[in-house]
């Protein structure tokens, strides 16, 4: 295997989020998103489905999974355009992050430690949260979308992707995620993962090393700690 050690800050840290249920809580209006846009075409979710089929899945995986069809690329494109659309229609005037981050930012950008957003959303739903919640452009050195790679969470290309922009090796890295697959996207990248349960609970997530509701009660120890640990 290739050495890359050479491109990699071996002394510094790095904390990468995932932005779905991490930067902010967005899962709740995703889902009437998903909720208006199936009923378009007469689907009705339960609960359940959306819980099992939508929370942390890429937009092709739903599409499929809902509309009981294999789609083409173009397919997949114009609906997922349409759904995300919607979504953002409903949650740009509610936008917030969730409580204690934008602190917590602070406190890592003041020791040093760099920081990046690596989701799989489309592109205009990352421009419209960094839109809404400008901090974020000034302190985020990597800035990773869907188009930005050509495989998904649970694969760890998003991840990888990050740290080589930050310059960080990837076992110095954090990963902030909610998701099963994104959980899996980070382990497989060599990460820790710190468990955000906004969308799932610990128990229904892969083991991280922990597990977080928020970032009230996060600074600069907890990441070395975890370093460390």
């Amino acid at each position: 295997m290739a050495d890359f050690s050479q491109y990699f800050d071996m002394s510094g840290f790095a904390v990468i989020f995932d932005m779905d249920g991490v930067i902010a809580d967005t899962n709740p209006t995703h889902n009437i998103a998903w909720r208006k846009f199936l009923e378009k075409y007469q689907i009705e979710p339960t609960e359940q489905e959306l819980h099992d089929h939508m929370y942390g899945k890429h937009n092709s995986y739903i599409l499929s999974y809902f509309l009981k069809k294999s789609l083409s690329f173009e397919e997949i494109a114009r609906l997922q355009f349409e759904k995300e659309a919607l979504f953002r229609e409903l949650y740009a005037s509610i936008a917030q992050p969730l409580p204690g981050l934008l602190t917590f930012l602070e406190e890592l950008k003041k020791n040093g430690v760099k920081t990046g957003i690596a989701t799989s959303a489309p592109v205009e739903n990352l421009d419209m949260m960094l839109e809404q919640v400008p901090y974020l452009k000034e302190v985020m050195e990597s800035l990773l979308s869907e188009q930005d790679v050509s495989k998904h969470k649970p694969d760890p290309e998003v991840y990888l992707k990050s740290a080589q922009n930050l310059g960080i090796d990837p076992a110095q890295c954090i990963v902030f995620e909610d998701s099963v697959s994104g959980v899996k996207a980070g382990l497989a990248a060599g990460m820790k993962v710190v468990g955000v349960t906004t969308t799932h609970s610990s128990h229904e997530l892969p083991p991280c090393s922990a597990y977080v509701a928020d970032y009230l009660s996060l600074d600069f120890a907890f990441i070395q700690n975890l370093m460390t640990s």
